[in-house]
């Protein structure tokens, strides 16, 4: 059970970036309605007094939010087929079993969690402001110093010890 955690992580991070390409697809009405509606709420953008600068202000940051939903679909999709490429490899390594745990669980956890800061970010950004949204959510974006380091472990690993017999 312990070794399939990461691999389940793995691909529930691929899942989720999946299915909100789904819903993309389907449903991008109302996300674009989510994001005009937090604008709306965004206290430093109804402060802007002129119109024409206040219309291209909220054209701006929409346009930013939405790809912030962009980013999650594409880094959980991406990272998630790393982490998938990595376990497999530290399956394959003779490497001592803690090592290749830590690894394993390094990279999972790390790379499942880091794409939900461009989500929430996107969520939340339209209202709070995008690098206050950002920075409130700045934990699952250290998660990909987490996924790094498992990385890095990973290759340290790979040099010192060989791949197993098919």
């Amino acid at each position: 059970m312990i070794k399939r955690i990461p691999f389940f992580l793995a691909l529930l991070a691929m899942i989720g970036g999946v299915f909100i390409a789904i819903l993309f697809a389907t449903q991008e009405e109302k996300f674009q309605s989510k994001i005009a509606a937090g604008l709306e709420k965004n206290e430093k953008i109804q402060k802007i007094v002129d119109p024409t600068e206040k219309a291209a202000k909220i054209k701006s940051e929409s346009e930013k939010n939405w790809r912030y939903y962009q980013r999650y679909h594409f880094h959980a999709t991406g990272i998630g087929a790393m982490m998938i490429g990595i376990l497999l490899f530290l399956a394959r390594l003779e490497a001592p079993k803690n090592f290749v745990t830590i690894a394993s669980y390094m990279v999972a956890i790390g790379g499942f969690l880091y794409p939900f800061v461009w989500l929430f970010a996107g969520m939340y950004g339209p209202e709070m402001g995008r690098s206050e949204a950002k920075e409130a959510f700045a934990i699952f974006g250290y998660m990909g110093g987490v996924f790094l380091v498992g990385g890095l472990l990973s290759m340290i690993l790979s040099l010192k010890y060989d791949m197993k017999e098919a």
